[in-house]
């Protein structure tokens, strides 16, 4: 078996260990990022669905930077909303914040009934830079 590439990033990974999961890994000159969530730093869910919202984007971007990216890397996004027909306006007043300018990825959302006490979340797929 290929040993596999793995991306962690800084500060996150006694969370990522203990949940045995990996945040990233390389393969073919693509990035396969795990779903992110807006949990704070001991792993526990951000109350306010906004603030859920930003925190996992920006725990997505620290995954990605981990690896020499940037959201504008991003080629496929798939986001998973717990009772996306009352929370997805909410979650989509946010997401320009993060989406940088046209063209954008493709995405997939899907509607969820659990995300282990989250409300989004939030994988992507990005090509590695300069390969």
């Amino acid at each position: 078996m290929t040993q596999r590439d793995v991306v962690f990033p800084t500060g996150r990974q006694a969370l990522y260990e203990r949940n045995r999961y990996s945040p990233a890994v390389r393969s073919n000159g693509l990035l396969f990022v795990s779903g992110q969530v807006g949990s704070r730093e001991d792993g526990s869910p951000e109350p306010d669905l906004r603030d859920q919202v930003r925190l996992a984007f920006q725990n997505l971007n620290a995954v990605l930077h981990a690896a020499q990216c940037t959201f504008d890397d991003v080629v496929d996004v798939t986001v998973f909303i717990v009772d996306p027909q009352s929370r997805f306006e909410t979650i989509w007043e946010v997401v320009p914040e993060y989406w940088g300018q046209a063209p954008f990825p493709n995405i997939t959302c899907v509607g969820v009934t659990w995300l282990y006490g989250f409300d989004f979340e939030i994988k992507v797929i990005a090509k590695l830079p300069g390969v």
